[in-house]
């Protein structure tokens, strides 16, 4: 009941958004500016569902950023390969980027479990191996020139709304499945908690510690695909500070810094939230200078809140 009200409280905190620029910033409810909306949001949504079962564990992931330039020049790589065919190139080049960011991730969950290492250094490490190796496969070269095909993906409308934001609406329920119908997914919320009442209790930490990241890890990937395909490009240089609006994302959405609690559909209100602030500011006109300044303050807002939150929960 508590997770249903927080998630409602946080709903209701973006309908009034909405209804702020709606009546403040011209065609903010137009077609056309509800569809770009739901499109800026989608990789920050897939982004932030990985982080969601980081960040539920008591970890944080400051990679996803580099992973993803690296998963997309991997998977770009693979895309231009000459002489296949769409189908083999396209899922082959998925194959690629999933399973680079699912490696990615895995090793982040093995150093951090094993040597018993904070998730923040060893990730702060990867973020500089991805980014580093993303550069070095590329020489510092945008990959281009993909399929017509799979460009067209990028930019295809089911009844205005963008398949694109489709795919991650069809993520978040999976999340929302495996974190509160499985019991996979109530041992993540154990280890957030208590971790060493689910060792008392039989449970390897460390297959769940690394399971959590490796799924952060699958989820990048799969935003890289997207990402190429909404684009048109896989760049070494992409993805720089997206891991601060996924975190962001899950921090509004009501999930707890300090793991055990949150909901993967409050990640995705805080997603939500983040992207409805960022279309109304361009609309009002304000630089980026000053949109980073008001999501900066944005974020540090939500913190306290949460720890509000964690204090009216322990009384």
């Amino acid at each position: 009941m508590k997770l249903l009200l927080r998630d409602a409280g946080i709903g209701i905190a973006l309908l009034l958004l909405i209804l702020f620029f709606a009546l403040t910033a011209d065609h903010f409810l137009s077609p056309n500016n509800i569809s770009n909306i739901l499109t800026q949001i989608t990789i920050n949504l897939i982004l932030a569902i990985g982080m969601t079962f980081v960040i539920l564990i008591g970890g944080i992931d400051l990679s996803v950023g580099s992973m993803l330039a690296f998963c997309a020049v991997v998977g770009g790589s693979v895309l231009t390969i000459p002489d296949l065919s769409v189908f083999q190139a396209v899922s082959l080049a998925t194959v690629a980027a999933v399973g680079t960011g699912a490696l990615c991730g895995f090793l982040n969950g093995w150093i951090s479990a094993f040597w018993g290492l904070p998730s923040f250094i060893v990730t702060l490490g990867m973020l500089n191996i991805a980014r580093g190796a993303a550069l070095q496969v590329t020489d510092a070269r945008t990959i281009y020139s993909f399929p017509p095909s799979f460009n067209a993906f990028g930019s295809q409308m089911i009844y205005g709304v963008p398949v694109v934001f489709l795919i991650a609406l069809a993520l978040v329920g999976i999340a929302w499945f495996v974190l509160s119908r499985t019991v996979f997914g109530r041992l993540l919320y154990g280890i957030g908690n208590n971790e060493e009442a689910v060792r008392l209790a039989g449970h390897s930490l460390m297959i769940y510690k690394i399971a959590a990241f490796t799924i952060a890890g699958v989820l990048v990937g799969i935003a890289a695909i997207v990402y190429m395909a909404r684009l048109n490009i896989a760049s070494p240089i992409i993805g720089i500070g997206f891991e601060l609006n996924a975190i962001a994302a899950v921090i509004i959405g009501g999930t707890s810094l300090s793991g055990g609690r949150g909901s993967v559909i409050g990640t995705l209100l805080g997603a939500c939230i983040i992207g409805v602030l960022a279309n109304g500011l361009i609309l009002f006109g304000l630089s980026d200078f000053m949109r980073q300044l008001i999501t900066g303050v944005v974020i540090i807002l939500a913190v306290i809140v949460d720890k509000y939150r964690e204090r009216i929960t322990a009384a």
